[in-house]
């Protein structure tokens, strides 16, 4: 008799779960130092399986009128591009193609929310789209594009396996 043995999730080391603050049980990585400065941005499922991806504006945010930065509004949709592609990715990828609109200003103190989705995955490429919000109001729109990325194997390697 076979015995199929439970698919286990892979245990990430940079993957941080909070738990307190408006953001309990959200998640966000560690791995990216530049997106860890520049954060903190969450991610969760929510209970239709949906990615939703959020932060809380800070000082840190604003650009010189009070605003939240353009360039704030692009990392944090980068970071929800790995978020909702999360589940087809499974390994490591690099943004490719990256178009945006800029719709409206975001301030200190506000909470600004993602919802997106994959248009298409395929071998090599994932296409996604997204919307930033700030309650109703529609702050930034995007698509972009991740490209699947093969590790390398080092020239040693492939002397040791023959």
């Amino acid at each position: 008799m076979n015995v199929v043995p439970p698919k286990i999730p892979r245990q990430r080391p940079d993957l941080l779960i909070a738990t307190e603050g408006e953001f309990a049980g959200w998640r966000t990585w560690s791995r990216d130092s530049f997106e860890s400065n520049n954060g903190p941005f969450w991610h969760k499922i929510d209970e239709t399986g949906k990615v939703r991806c959020a932060f809380r504006v800070e000082k840190k945010h604003l650009n010189g009128m009070g605003n939240v930065h353009g360039g704030c509004y692009m990392t944090f949709a980068d970071y929800c591009l790995f978020a909702i592609a999360a589940s087809e990715l499974e390994g490591p990828g690099v943004t490719v193609s990256f178009g945006c609109d800029f719709l409206d200003a975001a301030r200190e103190g506000d909470r600004i929310e993602c919802a997106g989705e994959m248009t298409r995955a395929g071998g090599s490429l994932i296409f996604l789209r997204g919307e930033l919000t700030c309650g109703e109001r529609r702050l930034f729109t995007f698509s972009a594009t991740i490209k699947r990325v093969k590790r390398k194997v080092a020239p040693t390697e492939i002397a040791d396996s023959h």
